[in-house]
């Protein structure tokens, strides 16, 4: 084994009089590192995708969302008891709340915005991974507290500390001389910004009892927010709680509320057997390539080789080898090339994003040691296959014809 070993490294060098082999090995190392280095990327960059959308979408949606058909739902701490014990140990957390799409008005500029009241405590959970300006605690007394998105406070060229006013309709319809809408004043504590416009432009958070009063609801909810201990029971849980909640509750999972994005995430992940493919095919010709090529420089070699009673077996051996020492070195710096991309992006930020076209404002990538593994692995499998019909030609050389070209 040491003495294929050791031919396998002298086959890695070209003769002196022609550097044309080595300068084909490097490119053909150089084609495999960015090959490998690409499809790293790739899934860590849509597993990013993944993992980011899906906490952001969490922590502002939960993982399954209780609502009423009925605009409300009556006697809520009740009927939370009675959602807690459907779910059973799989509970994270319950949060009752009151939503519903108002008006919110600075001087002489107004928005549309969907004003989400939540228990004081529980708002640190819903903001827990966002950028805070100011602060999130509901508590003050004398006038009613709001924390506002980032991009909907600089649209209404306000800040912590400034007051609004906001504008709710009562039962939904039109203003009149015999229904008004309900105005209440709100001042501004805080601003959040989570890097996706949807949310930033969209919502703004009070207390619950401030909003059960703005929206005219008395002590009552529009819904219920659940948080599992356990992800992967969102789809039987949201089956259980439909099944066993009657109207007028209406149980949708995170999938549900936000399957475009999902499905966006889907179509993405698609795309990932197209790049092996291109990634496999550009290896495994490289590879074959630079092996039939080094047979051609080293004919003579491979003769003397034979002369000397050498075995099929050990010229196999020797170009499986080299095969093998071109694959390792491609693969581990195109590890070291994805690794820097990764932890650069991650500190830097160098690639960003229209976050209304991408949810995020820049590329999301996720450091996993199962995506550098199994990427490189795949790589050297394809490798090591790519090198067996190269190194069976170099076998069945006949060492008669290959001295004769010496």
């Amino acid at each position: 084994m040491y003495l294929t070993f050791f031919l396998s490294l002298r086959f890695l060098e070209s003769r002196k009089n022609s550097n044309f082999i080595s300068i084909i090995s490097a490119i053909t190392i150089g084609g495999i590192s960015l090959g490998v280095a690409a499809l790293i990327i790739t899934v860590s960059i849509l597993s990013g995708f993944e993992n980011t959308l899906s906490q952001k979408l969490i922590n502002f949606d939960s993982h399954i969302k209780i609502v009423s058909y009925a605009d409300i739902l009556p006697d809520y701490k009740n009927e939370q008891i009675k959602v807690e014990k459907l779910i059973g140990n799989s509970i994270g957390q319950i949060v009752p709340y009151a939503s519903k799409l108002s008006i919110i008005s600075s001087g002489k500029i107004k928005e549309g915005v969907n004003i989400k009241g939540v228990p004081s405590a529980s708002l640190s959970n819903y903001l827990k991974n966002n950028s805070i300006i100011g602060s999130i605690e509901l508590t003050e007394s004398t006038t009613a507290p709001i924390v506002l998105g980032k991009k909907l406070a600089n649209k209404l060229l306000v800040k912590p500390g400034d007051q609004i006013t906001i504008f709710s309709l009562k039962d939904d319809r039109l203003p009149s001389q015999e229904n008004l809408p309900t105005i209440k004043r709100f001042k501004v504590i805080g601003l959040f910004e989570s890097g996706m416009s949807e949310f930033d432009d969209l919502f703004a958070y009070v207390n619950l009892e401030d909003a059960q009063s703005l929206f005219s609801i008395g002590n009552n909810i529009t819904g219920y927010d659940i948080t599992l201990a356990n992800p992967s029971a969102i789809d039987s849980i949201t089956n259980v709680l439909a099944n066993k909640l009657k109207y007028p509750y209406s149980v949708h999972s995170i999938y549900e509320i936000h399957k475009n994005i999902f499905t966006w995430i889907g179509l993405q992940k698609q795309l990932i057997p197209v790049v092996l493919f291109l990634i496999t095919f550009v290896a495994i010709f490289n590879i074959v390539g630079t092996l039939l090529l080094v047979i051609i420089e080293k004919t003579n070699e491979i003769g003397i080789l034979k002369t000397l009673g050498s075995k099929n077996k050990l010229i196999v051996s020797i170009f499986m080898y080299y095969g093998l020492f071109i694959s390792v070195i491609g693969i581990f710096i195109g590890n070291l090339l994805a690794l820097t991309f990764i932890l650069l992006q991650k500190e830097f930020n160098i690639i960003s994003l229209p976050s209304s076209v991408y949810f995020v404002n820049s590329v999301p990538v996720d450091i996993s040691i199962l995506n550098f593994v199994s990427v490189s692995g795949l790589a050297l499998l394809l490798c090591l296959v790519a090198s067996i019909l190269p190194s069976y030609i170099a076998s069945r050389i006949n060492p008669l014809t290959s001295l004769r070209f010496s």
